[in-house]
Order: structure tokens, then C-alpha cells, then sequence
């Protein structure tokens, strides 16, 4: 654990505590989110295969997964650290082209 605050640059166990919960609530949230959204598209399981449905319902979960990480560490009062980790997530899937590159610090 300490390892993981030193990586990150938590400064207490307050900290660390409320980043799991958010990473909980943001995970949790957004596979529930995912369903009513495929059902508005039109697409449920009775309508599409489930070879179709299963991928779509995945892939939708990813972005309403950063659009809520982000919102809920705000929420928080962790935003500067999702921000972080949201970008380096990012640019680690190779969408790093949507930042602009960070200046060095002096």
C-alpha cells in the first residue's frame, strides 16, 4: 500500500480511502448506466445477437466509465488525481493525442 500512495503521490490514508470508493462507485455505475443507454439506442438482447450486444454493451461502458471517473473524483475532491490518471490512461491507449503535451517542470 504504501508503495501505491508513494506511485500515485497520496498524501494520507483519507486520501487513498475515498480513490477506492470513487474507483468502486465509478465502476459500478457505469456497467448499470450502460444498459438503459443500449435500450434508448435500441438495442437489447432480444433485438441483437448476443455475438452483437455483449461487445456493444463493453465498449459503451469505457467512455461513460472516463466521463464519470472524472466527474465523480470532482465530486471528491480528488479531481487534480483523476485528471491525472485519466490522462495517463489515456495516452497509454494511445489516445494521448488528445492532451496537449505537458511542459517540463522546472
Amino acid at each position: 500500500m504504501g508503495n501505491l500512495r508513494q506511485r500515485w503521490g497520496i498524501k494520507n490514508n483519507y486520501q487513498f480511502v475515498i480513490i477506492f470508493i470513487v474507483f468502486a462507485i465509478t465502476g459500478s455505475t457505469s456497467a448499470y448506466l450502460s444498459k438503459p443507454v443500449l435500450a434508448w439506442m435500441g438495442v437489447t438482447k432480444d433485438t441483437f445477437s448476443p455475438w452483437i450486444y455483449y461487445p456493444l454493451y463493453i465498449i459503451l461502458i469505457f467512455p461513460l466509465y472516463q466521463v464519470l471517473l472524472v466527474s465523480f473524483g470532482f465530486l471528491s475532491g480528488q479531481f487534480k488525481f483523476f485528471w491525472w490518471f485519466e490522462k495517463k490512461m489515456l495516452r497509454s491507449l494511445g489516445l494521448g493525442f488528445l492532451f496537449k503535451p505537458e511542459k517540463p517542470s522546472k
